[in-house]
């Protein structure tokens, strides 16, 4: 497998798994999901702590399953996907959502206390993408571009640092303005999937306005004519424009859309991802498989779908279920 250097061989194996839809077909049908029908004997308390990408999307699965399951205590804190292992590893979470795969610290740390290691459940599909305020006329961008607007180390290639928006080739009203720049914390999966994709392990410039929140990336665009910030695309608003991108694998520019994400042809597409402790060979406890059964129903991916992500594809949703024990037809 031919790995290109903006794209670390843990995530490429990672993003392999999904199957590549044709280009007439590159659509994924709810009606192919098993709609959850509740069970007997499920009780207990529920908390996710991870992922802010993620944190609408288990408030939606959390108050679904509470509907169906009112006696269920739930909570949600989504104050970034590295929260998620030091969570699990304490106990104080059954789920690890995270927008990004652990680090092999994280997961040494997870099998020195429990003897095997945490497995991640690949729950959706979601397209990291870089943000202008929708009066911004820039075409399009390409990694080594947006590695030389966002990092001070330059590891993409590019010569010279991009300063201004007359240095991307804007004229007019646009080409002596600064370039503004909109990010996230470095508890933030997302910080560390542009860190490691974009910015190939280098360093951030310190005039980045590290955000909260995703939101409040897309809302800082939307008010800074000026402006460019990273978050998912699930965060997209009508005040700001999702620039095409340029990957290392096509000269053509590639939109952030569901079409090129499922065709592994946009350069920026990651899987969403729930952390849970489970060993091999094992059954998870009922409240646990229940959740899990859940977040990949009809119910769960309508979820996916409603909070701006991608479903996976189903076979993708079957082949998880059963790498924990669970019967997917059941």
């Amino acid at each position: 497998m031919m790995v290109s250097p903006r794209f670390p061989l843990v995530l490429v194996l990672l993003f392999a798994n999904l199957p590549k839809l044709q280009a007439d077909d590159a659509v994924v049908s709810l009606e192919e999901f098993v709609k959850y029908t509740p069970v007997a004997g499920v009780s207990g308390s529920l908390k996710s702590v991870g992922s802010d990408t993620m944190n609408n999307v288990m408030t939606y699965w959390m108050e679904g399953f509470k509907g169906l399951y009112p006696n269920v205590l739930t909570q949600v804190e989504g104050k970034g996907s590295s929260t998620a292992p030091t969570a699990l590893i304490a106990g104080t979470a059954n789920f690890g959502p995270m927008s990004r795969p652990m680090k092999s610290s994280e997961i040494d740390a997870f099998k020195n206390k429990f003897g095997f290691e945490p497995i991640g459940l690949r729950v959706g599909i979601d397209l990291v993408v870089f943000y202008v305020h929708k009066d911004n006329p820039i075409k399009s961008l390409s990694l080594t571009q947006l590695d030389a607007i966002f990092s001070k180390t330059r590891k993409g290639g590019a010569s010279k640092e991009i300063r201004t928006w007359g240095d991307l080739g804007l004229t007019g009203e646009w080409g002596n303005k600064p370039i503004s720049l909109y990010g996230r914390n470095s508890s933030s999966g997302t910080y560390g999937y542009v860190k490691e994709n974009v910015l190939l392990g280098g360093d951030f410039k310190d005039s980045v306005k590290e955000q909260p929140g995703s939101s409040s990336v897309v809302q800082g665009v939307a008010s800074d004519r000026y402006g460019i910030g990273y978050s998912g695309y699930g965060y997209r608003t009508a005040d700001t424009r999702a620039v095409p991108l340029v990957g290392s694998d096509s000269p053509e520019p590639v939109p952030a859309e569901p079409g090129p994400a499922y065709r592994s042809e946009y350069p920026l597409a990651r899987l969403l991802l729930v952390y849970i402790k489970y060993k091999p060979g094992s059954k998870l406890e009922p409240l646990t498989r229940e959740f899990v059964r859940y977040m990949f129903s009809r119910q769960g991916q309508e979820a996916i779908e409603k909070d701006g992500y991608l479903p996976v594809p189903p076979a993708l949703a079957k082949e998880v279920l059963q790498e924990v024990g669970i019967d997917p037809g059941a």
